[in-house]
């Protein structure tokens, strides 16, 4: 399934994830700070979307959300709707 998801109070505008069977496969965040992001994207790689919502829901920046906070909202609402794209 591919997700593209929207941010909303973080320096990335948009995350890209592919998930397969429950475990994402890969992340890609559109802008934000390069490296956080990258650093992000290789961690929860090969992880189960239920392990990475737990890790990084409610990490917070420069606010209330963060990339990863905004990567774990984009999974809970690929759970909440899988349409497979």
């Amino acid at each position: 399934m591919k997700v593209s998801y929207e941010t909303l109070g973080s320096c990335a505008s948009r995350i890209e994830i592919e998930i397969e069977d429950g475990v994402i496969t890969e992340t890609k965040f559109v802008d934000g700070c390069a490296g956080n992001t990258q650093a992000v994207a290789a961690l929860v790689r090969g992880m189960a979307v239920a392990e990475a919502i737990s890790r990084l829901k409610g990490i917070a920046c420069q606010g209330d959300t963060s990339c990863p906070d905004q990567l774990a909202r984009a999974l809970e609402q690929a759970q909440a709707s899988p349409v497979a794209s």
